[in-house]
């Protein structure tokens, strides 16, 4: 058991620089180091809310937030914390979302019609420059916020509170106000410049989103949004799989942490015969595939290193490289589907770490090998850094390649979540029971 403040092993290393003597992997080992991540980096300096990444501190992230609160369940199953500590550290985080202030000024505000910004200040947890108020990112805040409201059932005052708290943030979303003429829901307001025009269609992360704003009691949308968001997909065959086709690996995983499509099926699914888990299982295969194929030629591609997704990189820029000019890029959604390829030799753990419950037997040797491989210059006190690229060999340091200094809340959050699912099926047994992600799955049509 750790103190509230944690203490990881001395050899966990400074985060920051590096990982000290190596430590053999293990599945237990990287989820208490990336539980950590969520534990030690936030407390009262950051109002509660969740670093968007450490050590390079800028702001919080809403999503971030909804991934931590989840963590803190990891923590106590996995007893890491106690049942009083992670309720303690919930309750805290939901007063303070709660109280922010909320309504249509550019300034001064942490979100408007129960929607948060994508990013808030560190100090006060208000809007952070000109970022927009995020739908996607709302909804992952819920998704974290319905898990706590799952998990805390028990009837002393903190754990009360807790369901009260969250029960009142989910239904004061107004999720109807978020959506389009055209039936779809808007990616986010300004209050400069009013509803973003990008809508959520196409398979991608914002399944979860839809289910949870079908779900509300309060603020509904309408039952045919599911169908068409279906409407949008592309069905296709990528590096020797048929699926529903998105580049990044992310748009697999996020919705999956928290709901288990295993043996349920909406229409579209049904048409196929095949259920969403199996389609993010063909993803994942096919995006590993792609990346032994290595048709641009990067260093360090093979069988068990490998992983494209949404993540840090090196740099903005053009290379010569392997007799090609190459583009670089610094945080980019990178993935490979039948309609899109960014792919520019970085690789992020989180991509194997978030897919571990679809395909364990190829994502767990990869996580074992960039681990023990890379260790010095990927791991740290808080699991894996974020990305490196071993192609990427240029300026001062880089002479082995890049390796990022920092974490990422949002690829930090799949790592420890969707392991934890693949041992204990804890989240998904848990927002089997809420009456939100009930309601909305029976809308859109599962079965």
């Amino acid at each position: 058991m750790i103190s509230c403040q944690g203490t990881p092993s001395p050899d966990s290393g400074d985060g920051a620089t590096g990982a000290g003597a190596l430590v053999p992997f293990s599945l237990d080992e990287l989820q208490k180091r990336t539980f950590l991540y969520f534990w030690e980096t936030t407390g009262e300096q950051t109002n509660w809310q969740v670093h968007d990444r450490w050590p390079t501190e800028q702001f919080s992230s809403i999503a971030a937030t909804g991934f931590g609160l989840s963590s803190y369940l990891v923590g106590i199953e996995r007893g890491y914390i106690t049942r009083e500590q992670g309720a303690e550290r919930v309750l805290k985080t939901l007063r303070v979302l709660a109280d922010l202030p909320q309504g249509p000024e550019a300034e001064g505000v942490a979100g408007h019609k129960g929607f948060f910004y994508h990013f808030l200040t560190l100090d006060k947890s208000l809007r952070f420059k000109k970022v927009e108020l995020s739908s996607i990112d709302t909804g992952l805040l819920m998704a974290g916020v319905l898990s706590a409201m799952s998990y805390f059932d028990e009837e002393n005052p903190t754990e009360k509170e807790i369901r009260k708290l969250a029960d009142f943030l989910f239904r004061r979303v107004e999720w109807d106000w978020m959506m389009k003429p055209n039936g779809k829901m808007s990616m986010g307001w300004h209050p400069e410049s009013g509803f973003i025009e990008n809508d959520w269609h196409g398979y991608n992360e914002a399944m979860i989103l839809l289910i949870m704003a079908m779900g509300s009691p309060t603020h509904p949308i309408p039952a045919g949004s599911w169908q068409k968001w279906c409407e949008t997909y592309v069905w296709d065959e990528f590096q020797g799989q048929e699926y529903v086709q998105f580049d990044p690996l992310f748009g697999y995983q996020y919705s999956h942490i928290w709901i288990d499509f295993r043996g349920v099926q909406d229409e579209y699914m049904r048409s196929k015969g095949i259920d969403y888990f199996e389609n993010s299982r063909r993803a994942t295969i096919a995006n590993r595939n792609y990346c032994l194929s290595n048709p641009l030629g990067w260093a360090g591609y093979g069988e068990n290193c490998w992983g494209l997704t949404a993540c840090d990189g090196p740099a903005n820029e053009e290379r010569a490289y392997n007799g090609r000019t190459a583009k670089f890029w610094t945080y980019r959604a990178r993935g490979a589907c039948a309609f899109q390829v960014i792919d520019d030799g970085t690789i992020a753990p989180t991509a194997a770490g978030g897919s571990v419950p679809f395909a364990p037997e190829v994502c767990i040797p990869a996580l074992e090998f960039m681990w023990t491989n890379y260790y010095d210059q990927l791991v740290g006190k808080y699991g894996f850094k974020d990305a490196f690229n071993p192609s990427y060999i240029f300026g001062e340091g880089n002479e082995n390649g890049w390796f990022d200094v920092d974490y990422l809340g949002i690829d930090q959050g799949p790592i420890l979540l969707q392991i934890e699912n693949h041992r204990s099926g804890l989240l998904w047994n848990l927002m089997k029971e809420n009456p939100y992600i009930q309601a909305g799955l029976a809308k859109a049509g599962f079965q």
